[in-house]
């Protein structure tokens, strides 16, 4: 009675550790308003124009809603935090809009990471 095994233990903090995960998951958010009149042909985002509406993916990695009011834009990246920083090294991957985190020894080699920031 009231003991706990090993396997209780081991779940109980993965559940923990996930936890932390999950709330530093969240993703990096920002809005843009225009000026009435100022926003006639679309979003002007990174310094390209997007038409109004929906844009899945930005050329800098963001989801946004552009309309003439503005634009509310969400990174599609979540920035490592939690890695070997002594033997590994962060590689933004413009193709996969991540962070890639890699031996600095081997870069060809991934690291483990067990925690993002967005």
């Amino acid at each position: 009675m009231g003991c706990v095994s090993l396997s209780q233990k081991g779940f109980l903090a993965f559940l923990v550790v996930m936890g932390i995960v999950v709330k530093l998951g969240d993703a990096y958010c920002f809005s843009r308003l225009y000026k009435p009149g100022q926003a006639t042909n679309g979003c002007l985002l990174g310094g390209k124009l997007y038409p109004f509406g929906r844009i899945e993916r930005t050329e800098d990695c963001f989801s946004c809603s552009c309309n003439q009011n503005g634009a509310d834009c969400c990174s599609l990246f979540h920035t490592p935090v939690g890695y070997d920083k002594e033997n590994c090294k962060v590689v933004f991957n413009k193709k996969t809009c991540n962070y890639d985190v890699v031996q600095k020894s081997d870069p060809s080699k991934e690291c483990f990471v067990y925690s993002r920031v967005g």
